[in-house]
């Protein structure tokens, strides 16, 4: 297809900006430009839904987890809390909406209902819930309060309603010992999806944390259809695969359909010519690596300078940030987490809240003409997504005082690409697209002066271990206990090195956690017939992978954390 170009030029931008930059648009870019129809492209890509570009327009979001462990000290619920030690007197789910304003969160995802299965909402459904406490005399319903705090402050509201449930005796995706047992929490599971769906308004996430068994997509498609599901076979959107809040880089939006209905798709999965749109969502909690509040992670609260660094490589990736603050025993969130989180998103205002000068425009160059020289440090880029991510590799030059200068390049774009430069004077500056599917079509090119230098790590690739020996295969089969060595919930490599000949392809593989099997939980990599990823969405009791391999009969297994 032969590519046109189009040069647009915009003279610098003050109070009063053409483009309507303003301080909420910070996270979410500038509203696209009017262009023509003919800038469209004829190549087939993977499109976003309109629900799906109103989400990745929110950019980043608040977990809040709050649950019997709050009590427990534990991640996991043990089911030992006596249900009158449950009453959060002083809950204040304004204190919680007006926290994510100011981190510059536009939704909260609340976790409704944890793996342990006790319910924050009212329901008839288990004895295992709010309506059995003390608080508010048993009449008290979390979810209502925090619903009606969202409204209250112009907020989205997400839930996580997991489908484990560790109470009724479902393990991870809501899997039963037996049939009746099944078709029992089936209906159980289903009865509150439809309390949680039907009763609090228009949700814009539904958590289904390690996808479900339980039939879903009626009820999402009865009573919230333009949700964000996230897992599931219906899901529209993916873990990013780890808990560090880090995309990689690049990151693509597209996947193939088949992988993504899954149900359990990571950007390890992605495909920039997939046909299939996906976005990514990186979650992370400031109190890393824990998820409830206790007693021993104060000391673990992120610092601002450390959520600036997850911040550049989530969002400065194209992806959705989830930052988790979670509730006390009081029902507050912290003060610690409160005042780091405050302080990181008036630290993102400051920086990214107004550029120096924008513009937008399609081709395969465009250029942004200034009335006289700026100082410049980051330059933000955004693709128009409605017409699908088309950039593939492009570099970002400035006009200085003896020419064009290179200040940076890449691959992927999408939604959002964060690039810091120099610091470097330029009177112009322009994004040359190198490879592209069809014409590329920018939302945003913006410039920026932050005065301060960019974290350390912003282009730094996500951390890995190095490959661990976990067992051997003999032959031909192979079985591993890997509880010990499973910690934390993210994707994990299997790699099987032969003692002579190659690995022809693994087969008939088995992943067990809880002792019950997981079927969409492992993921053979293209290309490499000797590697397996493990998508562990939480820490498991057990966790078990047994298998065939062809060709090479004996060899030696390594374990990766990716």
């Amino acid at each position: 297809m032969k590519r046109r170009q189009m040069m647009i030029a915009s003279a610098q931008l003050g109070l009063a900006s053409a483009l309507r930059w303003t301080l909420p648009a910070a996270f979410a870019g500038i509203a696209p430009e009017a262009l023509s129809e003919s800038s469209a492209s004829t190549v087939p890509l993977a499109l976003p839904s309109a629900d799906q570009i109103a989400w990745q327009n929110l950019e980043v979001g608040m977990f809040v987890h709050f649950a019997p462990n709050t009590w427990q000290d534990t991640e996991s619920d043990n089911l030992t809390t006596p249900l009158s030690a449950i009453d959060p007197r002083d809950l204040d789910t304004d204190q919680w909406a007006q926290t994510a304003i100011s981190l510059g969160a536009k939704y909260i995802v609340f976790v409704a209902k944890h793996q342990g299965g006790f319910c924050m909402w009212q329901t008839p459904t288990t004895d295992y819930g709010i309506r059995n406490t003390p608080w508010q005399g048993g009449h008290g319903d979390v979810l209502a309060d925090i619903a009606a705090s969202c409204r209250k402050y112009g907020l989205k509201l997400g839930v996580y309603v997991c489908p484990r449930d560790d109470h009724f005796g479902a393990k991870t995706g809501g899997i039963c010992k037996t049939p009746e047992l099944q078709a029992r929490y089936d209906a159980i599971y289903r009865q509150q999806l439809t309390e949680v769906f039907s009763r609090y308004g228009k949700l814009v996430e539904i958590w289904f944390d390690g996808s479900t068994v339980t039939p879903v997509r009626d009820l999402l498609e009865k009573y919230q259809p333009h949700a964000m599901v996230f897992q599931d076979t219906a899901a529209t959107i993916r873990w990013v695969g780890n808990e560090d809040g880090f995309a990689p880089n690049p990151c693509w939006n597209s996947i193939d359909r088949a992988e993504a209905q899954t149900g359990t798709a990571t950007s390890l999965n992605s495909n920039p010519d997939g046909d299939f749109w996906m976005p990514n969502e990186a979650d992370v909690s400031i109190r890393r690596p824990d998820w409830f509040w206790s007693t021993k992670n104060e000391s673990k609260v992120l610092t601002p300078s450390q959520l600036l660094s997850v911040y550049y490589r989530s969002v400065g990736r194209g992806t959705q940030l989830l930052l988790n603050i979670p509730a006390n025993r009081d029902g507050l969130l912290s003060d610690p987490d409160c005042a780091s989180a405050k302080a990181f998103g008036l630290e993102i205002k400051r920086r990214f809240g107004r550029p120096l000068a924008a513009t937008a425009g399609h081709g395969t160059q465009v250029t942004l003409t200034l009335d006289a020289p700026v100082l410049v440090d980051t330059i933000i880029v955004q693709e128009d997504i409605a017409k699908g991510e088309r950039v593939r590799q492009y570099r970002i030059e400035g006009r200085v005082h003896n020419g064009w200068q290179v200040l940076g390049d890449g691959t992927s774009i999408g939604h959002k690409r964060i690039q810091p430069v120099g610091p470097v004077t330029v009177d112009a500056l322009r994004i040359v697209t190198i490879r592209s599917v069809g014409t590329p079509v920018f939302r945003t090119v913006a410039l920026f002066r932050t005065g301060v230098p960019p974290p350390s790590d912003w282009n730094a690739a996500p951390k890995v271990w190095a490959m661990n020996l976990v067992g051997r295969w003999s032959n031909h089969i192979f079985s591993l206990d890997l509880t010990s060595k499973i910690d934390s919930a993210r994707q994990y490599r299997l790699r099987f090195v032969p003692t002579n000949g190659t690995v022809t392809y693994l087969k008939d593989v088995v992943l067990k956690l809880h002792d019950v099997v997981e079927p969409n939980f492992t993921t053979s990599v293209k290309g490499k017939s000797d590697e397996l990823i493990l998508n562990i969405t939480g820490v498991a009791e057990t966790v078990q992978v047994s298998g065939q391999v062809g060709g090479a009969a004996n060899g030696e297994i390594l374990l990766q954390k990716l």
